[in-house]
């Protein structure tokens, strides 16, 4: 039996609800991405970690899937209006990969970037918490391709367009630089209880 740490009450830090304003409750998980599914090669594929760090790194597929994981029941809110309670996501924590490299004293950005070309930015501080994970499994089952397997970003604090589907590298950054939907007018922050949907 896997051991299943509960996160959904991280919302009391946010807001008084579950459900964020402007959101509705679905037990389905659409499907949302910029262009079509990419192709993943396990033998090929490797995820880096660069940027202002003390030593950047490279995980081939195997060496990825044996760091520390966990399993955590999360919430997963859409900014196109729809929530998704009780998702059980498996994979590595943020803080995890971020303590390996050593992350620079100057560093205050994370830039997210995938399989298809996607990036997406956050604020440091968002990402250094144990709920941000690098998901591979969801409700005990490999990821499907189409949720952005093998490997995505899951940002229950924040909308999910912020956890980049396919991704395979992170680069800690000293400023600030838009991602894909950030350049297209999309928040930075993107904090479902404020509604923080548009720049």
């Amino acid at each position: 039996m896997t051991n299943v740490t509960d996160v959904t009450d991280l919302y009391q830090e946010f807001g008084d609800e579950r459900l964020p304003p402007g959101q509705r409750e679905t037990s389905a998980f659409p499907v949302l991405s910029k262009s079509g599914t990419p192709e993943f090669d396990p033998d090929t594929w490797e995820f880096t970690v660069t940027g202002a760090v003390d030593e950047e790194l490279t995980f081939s597929w195997d060496e990825f899937r044996d760091l520390p994981a966990e399993t955590q029941r999360q919430d997963f809110h859409c900014v196109t209006g729809w929530s998704k309670f009780d998702c059980e996501f498996t994979g590595v924590s943020f803080p995890e990969l971020a303590e390996r490299a050593g992350v620079s004293d100057d560093a205050c950005h994370v830039m997210f970037s995938a399989l298809d070309d996607y990036t997406t930015d956050l604020p440091l501080e968002d990402c250094m918490r144990e709920e941000v994970l690098f998901a591979w499994a969801f409700d005990g089952e490999e990821l499907p391709p189409d949720h952005g397997g093998p490997l995505r970003v899951v940002t229950p604090h924040r909308y999910a367009y912020k956890g980049a589907k396919w991704v395979d590298g992170v680069e800690f950054l000293t400023e600030s630089e838009p991602g894909y939907w950030e350049r297209r007018g999309y928040s930075q922050t993107a904090n479902p209880w404020q509604e923080e949907r548009y720049s």
